[in-house]
């Protein structure tokens, strides 16, 4: 008789934990998961999948203002908000059924219900109890408003999937992301778009140029983007929402969205019970294998607060399955992790950012350009596209990689397996471009920037 139910017992069933239970799976491990909310996580229900489909449903106001330069006419328009909403749905609807199909194929076991630890090896689903070899947390985190008067007459990204129609006013409210890219959408959708920041410049972390370029090109279109404010109270007059400015102003709008943080989503799984540390945050401490401090319970994922990114969380999800039942321990790798913001346009970085290369002693040479993409010589519209490099001087290594403009994400993808690889900027030099591309300026750019 088996000393285990199962060998591994994963509470969350999103993107990172379908992949480490899925593998455990296939490498002859017993595996159960359990989820109480939906299949495939923050990413595909109110996250990276259902974002993008709204993104690419924002660019057609500008491609539809474009046309006249290349010689199309187009009559009324008109945004059917439910329409986008419910076919944004139905597809939501078919990646849950697929991620179900993954997990049954793989021969999981799927518990729908609240999971919690009740001991290092036991598990409470809805009351049942399961034992495991080891227990896996990939609950993923939540957003979260903070407190201060009328602040409950906010939303977060989770509403705003799903809410009954396209705002006339939005106040976005946020400087990382999410607050980016659904100031994008909105904005190009038709609502009147104000941002803001509490900081000096929004996408903390990133290279600032990134940040600079970014501002201007959304100013340019038209959203209204206030740094160094804050909303102090929210009043609720009827339809419409009066907020109430840190520079003693005060808007009316009609949606006010938070995308300020989010908080592992650990609270009710009485972790702590069961011996697991977790930070002030909720995040859940873990070492360089994803084990926290009981040696049969680990954490990957958004709720582990180590890079909330859903290619991250399936990478720690790999490791762990080769960790535990491959006979290969496998840290996951952080170095050179690609992203890109879908705002309007779009970010890409990869490496360094000019900032964190100094400051780790590199003395570098920096490489930058700034054009208009060749689509608007004949739309007129004033755009530009920055792309940058930071190069080590004394190794030629090429360190970060950052772009604004259309399709920023596609490109940084090929980028980060150059620098991965370690490539130099001679042998960016030395790669042919692709013309008229605007990928070409990466490996076309010759003069330093002083």
């Amino acid at each position: 008789m088996a000393e285990y139910d199962y060998d591994l017992f994963t509470i969350g069933a999103g993107s990172g934990g379908v992949r480490a239970s899925r593998v455990s799976a296939s490498f002859g491990a017993k595996v159960a998961v359990a989820e109480e909310r939906y299949l495939g996580g923050t990413c595909v229900n109110v996250g990276c999948i259902p974002k993008k489909l709204l993104v690419y449903a924002s660019h057609y106001g500008e491609d539809f203002d474009d046309m006249p330069g290349f010689g199309w006419t187009i009559g009324e328009r008109r945004l059917d908000w439910a329409k986008l909403i419910a076919n944004k749905n139905k597809e939501i609807q078919r990646l849950n059924g697929v991620y179900r199909k993954m997990l049954g194929d793989a021969g999981v076991e799927l518990f729908e219900g609240h999971a919690e630890v009740v001991d290092p090896h036991t598990v409470s689903v809805d009351g049942h109890r399961f034992t495991a070899k080891y227990i896996l947390v990939a609950v993923g985190s939540w957003p979260m408003v903070p407190k201060f008067p009328g602040s409950q007459h906010a939303i977060t990204s989770n509403e705003a999937f799903f809410l009954p129609s396209l705002p006339q006013t939005a106040i976005i409210v946020g400087g990382g992301y999410i607050g980016v890219e659904f100031a994008g959408i909105f904005h190009g959708l038709g609502a009147h778009t104000i941002q803001l920041y509490r900081g000096d410049l929004f996408l903390r972390g990133f290279d600032d140029d990134i940040r600079k370029t970014l501002a201007d090109e959304m100013r340019k279109r038209g959203v209204d983007v206030r740094f160094k404010t804050d909303i102090i109270k929210i009043e609720k007059a009827g339809d419409i929402l009066k907020a109430w400015l840190t520079d003693g102003g005060m808007i009316e709008a009609s949606q006010v969205l938070y995308a300020t943080g989010r908080r592992s989503k650990t609270p009710n799984l009485s972790l702590e019970k069961a011996g697991v540390k977790l930070k002030d945050s909720g995040a859940v401490v873990v070492d360089e294998f994803s084990k926290s401090t009981v040696d049969s319970i680990y954490a990957i994922g958004d709720c582990t607060d180590r890079m909330m990114l859903t290619p991250v969380a399936i990478a720690e999800g790999m490791a762990l399955a080769n960790t535990l039942f491959n006979n290969k321990p496998t840290k996951p790798r952080y170095l050179n992790v690609p992203t890109a913001v879908f705002s309007t346009p779009n970010c890409g970085t990869v490496g360094l950012t000019e900032q964190e290369a100094r400051l780790r002693g590199f003395q570098v040479d920096i490489y930058r350009t700034s054009f208009r993409p060749l689509k608007h010589s004949l739309t007129g519209r004033d755009e530009r596209t920055m792309m940058k490099l930071v190069v080590d001087q004394a190794s030629d290594k090429v360190l970060g990689c950052h772009m604004v403009g259309p399709d920023a994400g596609e490109m940084i993808q090929g980028l980060a397996v150059a620098l991965n690889c370690g490539a130099t900027k001679a042998q960016f030099d030395q790669t042919i471009g692709i013309h008229p591309t605007a990928a070409e300026e990466f490996v076309t750019m010759r003069t330093k920037v002083a």
